[in-house]
């Protein structure tokens, strides 16, 4: 009896050490694969995961500076807040800011060139109750001006530059398993960031406009006629032409 269970008490030992043998194996194994995971979630190989371009509210600003013995507008001060007025139409995101100077040597040349930048704004169509007014003190150190400015999208990317880990040979997961480096594709990211004209087209693309009816009546008329459709060109064209293939 002693002897059996002996051979029991053995049996579920040897059970007990294979069941905690499995168990240190599967975490270890967990443990490798959650380590795996972490290091390709914080180095992904596609660049447009390593240096997405996102889209952000930034402020464009356009200084008019007031002189102490003038009032008004230059012509080029008159561009400026033309261009600004019709850029805010297009991309602003929120109302216009006016910043106006405010100090008794330039209160009189402030108050005529603030004028005259509401009319501007007014007759491109900005309407009144999207322009908020309001004043800042001036120093005498700095020459004054009037800011304006508003919000609009900006798509930005990056920084570039910057290099965690080593290009040359090394034990480093990116070298030793061919990985493309973290700086690869992030200029051409950051260039077409500041190249779009429009950041929404980069997210969702633009609603289909309408058709030039004129243009598609001509066209079908010529269609119909049996004419070339594009238009007609007179008979030698093509005369200079170097080669006849495809005639």
């Amino acid at each position: 009896m002693t002897g059996l269970l002996t051979t029991i008490v053995k049996r579920r030992g040897a059970m007990a050490l294979r069941a905690l043998a499995v168990v240190g194996l599967a975490a270890s194994l967990a443990g490798c694969y959650t380590q795996h995971v972490a290091q390709q979630a914080a180095y992904p190989d596609d660049y447009h995961e390593r240096h997405p371009i996102t889209l952000k509210e930034r402020e464009h600003t356009v200084e008019v500076f007031v002189g102490r013995n003038r009032g008004g507008l230059t012509p080029s001060q008159r561009a400026d807040v033309l261009s600004f007025a019709q850029l805010w139409r297009r991309e602003a995101t929120s109302g216009i800011i006016v910043d106006v100077p405010h100090g008794r040597s330039i209160e009189r040349a402030s108050a005529a060139s603030m004028h005259e930048v509401q009319s501007i704004l007014a007759a491109s169509g900005v309407p009144r109750n999207a322009i908020h007014v309001r004043t800042y003190n001036t120093s005498g150190a700095t020459l004054a001006s009037i800011r304006l400015n508003y919000a609009k999208l900006a798509a930005e990317a990056g920084p570039c530059g910057l290099w965690p880990h080593d290009l040359g040979v090394s034990l480093d997961r990116a070298y030793t398993e061919n990985h493309p480096y973290w700086n690869l594709g992030c200029a051409s990211q950051r260039n077409l960031a500041a190249m779009v004209a429009n950041p929404e087209d980069l997210v969702q693309p633009r609603a289909e406009a309408p058709a030039y009816a004129p243009r598609r009546s001509v066209a079908i008329e010529h269609y119909r006629k049996g004419d070339i459709p594009s238009g007609s060109y007179p008979g030698d064209y093509d005369k200079n032409k170097i080669s006849g293939i495809g005639k």
